[in-house]
């Protein structure tokens, strides 16, 4: 399969950028695939209404069909056509966090999505995304758009176009240069099919960030482990390179200088630094230990390098301390790692 690019990263008002969009809007009716740019990270969309569409997000990303897919929407009435209910604290949390990076699973109504985008489950993660070429591109299809991570299945998910392309080239009918994905982190997943919610995947948007506005609104005890996934990425593998990699902890004292480095590479605070040795390849996680935002964009990235970078063998990623902000961080990274951790002064 030739696969088509489409660079939106400049310029969307464009007469180019309008042909462009009308273009992919045409291949998502026609039952295609098209990995598209949000504020979380790419996506691989395809018509959420179209069997047999979704069947090749499936076969592109070698991801097992019980997996369910988040459905994207451009504006709310869209849910409508699929959504039995929405319950209205859930609605008051869509009307302060949507466009942005967090979905709401809500009980499906029967007969308009495919059942394959559900993963035969009774309920839908659906998400309104924030980033500007995604938008357009939802609002010309007017189509609810089933879009899991622009990646295979296993490998950490894109957040550059560069990303996508190594992954998917050949394997899709088009693929859109929308810039770098702003948050880095999939969205949050909340799942509103029984009160008090709970979160079934952390992600930029917080429990403490929910509970602004509408305090004791999430069950911060209950931690979804079930057979049956309701939400992506809760049952298989995910996020991880085939480069062994570890957590980093205790990073308070020099790593011993006298080994080896030069084939790994330490993404560690800018404020850790200097407990790096000099002759490994460091890689500037975030500005320090409090700095969650730029390791939430930055560590797919990371992921990405130690596998496209032939020259590291391995590599060591800073285990942030455990909070309600580095929630999502730390969920990334325990599945890349596979929860495997080492202090610095073991190395």
């Amino acid at each position: 399969m030739q696969t088509k690019i489409w660079d939106l990263s400049k310029n969307i008002d464009s007469s180019k950028a309008e042909t462009a969009i009308k273009e992919i809007a045409e291949i998502y009716k026609k039952g295609g695939l098209v990995a598209i740019p949000t504020e979380t990270v790419y996506g691989l969309g395809a018509n959420a209404k179209d069997d047999a569409a979704v069947k090749k997000i499936y076969e592109a990303k070698g991801r097992p069909s019980d997996n369910p897919l988040i459905v994207h929407i451009y504006e709310a009435a869209q849910m409508d056509d699929f959504i039995a209910e929405i319950p209205e604290k859930a609605q008051r949390l869509m009307n302060v966090f949507w466009p942005g990076p967090i979905s709401f699973i809500l009980p499906l109504k029967e007969g308009y999505l495919c059942e394959r985008v559900s993963g035969g489950l009774s309920s839908i993660a659906v998400r309104m995304p924030s980033h500007p070429v995604g938008r357009v591109i939802l609002k010309e299809t007017r189509l609810p758009i089933a879009a899991p991570s622009a990646n295979l299945s296993g490998r950490p998910s894109p957040t550059t176009f560069d990303h996508v392309f190594y992954d998917l080239n050949g394997k899709v009918d088009g693929i859109v240069n929308g810039d770098q994905s702003e948050e880095g982190l999939e969205s949050t997943v909340l799942d509103c099919t029984q009160y008090p919610f709970r979160i079934a995947r952390p992600g930029a948007i917080t429990v403490e960030m929910i509970e602004q506005v509408i305090p004791g609104s999430v069950d911060t005890t209950t931690i979804l482990n079930t057979e049956k996934p309701i939400a992506p990425g809760m049952k298989y593998k995910h996020y991880s390179p085939d480069t062994p990699v570890m957590m980093l902890t205790d990073l308070n004292t020099v790593i011993t200088p006298d080994k080896d480095w030069e084939n790994t590479l330490f993404a560690v605070p800018a404020s850790l630094k200097h407990y790096v040795p000099k002759t490994a390849i460091y890689r500037e996680l975030s500005v320090d230990e409090l700095d969650l935002k730029n390791a939430n964009h930055n560590l797919y990235q990371i992921l990405h390098e130690l596998d496209t970078e032939t020259n590291i063998e391995q590599g060591y990623i800073f285990k942030f301390p455990e909070n309600d902000e580095s929630q999502a961080f730390l969920n990334r990274l325990a599945k890349a790692t596979g929860n495997q951790e080492i202090g610095a002064a073991q190395l």
